[in-house]
């Protein structure tokens, strides 16, 4: 792992991201690009040319930002981390996914709220959105973690071929902490599978990857989201993986309806993977 984007709006909840990112990088020796996005009304191309800005005040503006996120970064990174930053006029959505692009980023860190309406149609919305969209792997951070640890991952799959590349990654993203990786199948009484028959398939899943640390789980709960979080609040995880389809409403398990429901509730580090 080599470069880490962390957008940040100076939230607590990016803070949250910031300190979880300052522990993988320690750990990793990656670098920090901390990226904050100022998102204009529509047509305008850069700040001095709005009528409410003046070239001075634009300039003002921009430097306050600036002064903002050296304070950020000395208050969240100490010195034996590597952070770059960036300002960029561009909407949430393309501009994270953008710039995690050009800098080739191995994983993109996100604070979510999602604590009321309004906050989850601002920076809820907007983790969501990155979720479904980016090709890369993303962690969702809900709360603060001083003594965060990457001890026990649970990886919540159907075990479906398709699953096996974003698995691959995770894998590596795993392995990087020596952590122990918990497989879980949730059975529902809507999609029920005889155990014996599930832990077939999951060790069929995982014949291909190589795998010191796990276990193969199967856990009953009335629905799949339910089982995920309840499974890993048993064994107090320290982050829950799946994948999504980067779309919802679909009845199939582990689509992207089921990583949108988790990344609202669940409020261990979410790290999930798009197909």
């Amino acid at each position: 792992m080599k470069n880490i984007l962390v957008p940040i709006d100076f939230s607590k909840s990016s803070e949250y991201a910031s300190k979880v990112a300052s522990k993988i990088a320690k750990k990793t020796g990656a670098t920090i690009y901390l990226i904050h996005l100022i998102e204009l009304p529509k047509g305008v191309i850069d700040i001095a040319s709005t009528s409410k800005f003046s070239i001075p005040e634009s300039m003002l503006y921009l430097r306050k930002i600036r002064e903002k996120i050296l304070l950020f970064r000395n208050q969240f990174f100490n010195k034996s981390i590597k952070v770059e930053y960036f300002i960029k006029l561009n909407n949430p959505l393309d501009g994270i996914i953008k710039y995690a692009d050009k800098i080739d980023a191995d994983i993109i860190i996100m604070g979510s709220k999602g604590l009321s309406e309004l906050e989850e149609i601002t920076i809820g919305s907007n983790t969501e959105k990155v979720v479904r969209t980016s090709k890369r792997p993303v962690i969702v951070v809900k709360k603060d973690f001083e003594k965060f640890k990457l001890k026990n991952l649970v990886f919540a799959s159907n075990f479906k071929e398709e699953n096996k590349v974003v698995f691959d990654k995770f894998v590596h993203f795993a392995n990087t902490f020596n952590s122990k990786i918990h497989l879980l199948k949730v059975n529902t009484p809507a999609n029920f599978q005889v155990t014996s028959e599930t832990k077939q398939e999951i060790q069929n899943f995982i014949s291909d990857f190589n795998l010191e640390k796990h276990k193969i789980n199967v856990y009953n709960d009335v629905s799949v989201e339910k089982g995920i979080l309840n499974f890993s609040k048993e064994i107090n995880a320290d982050l829950i993986a799946l994948s999504t389809h980067g779309r919802s409403g679909l009845a199939h398990l582990f689509t992207g309806s089921v990583t949108k429901t988790l990344s609202k509730n669940a409020l261990k580090p979410m790290f999930t993977i798009k197909v």
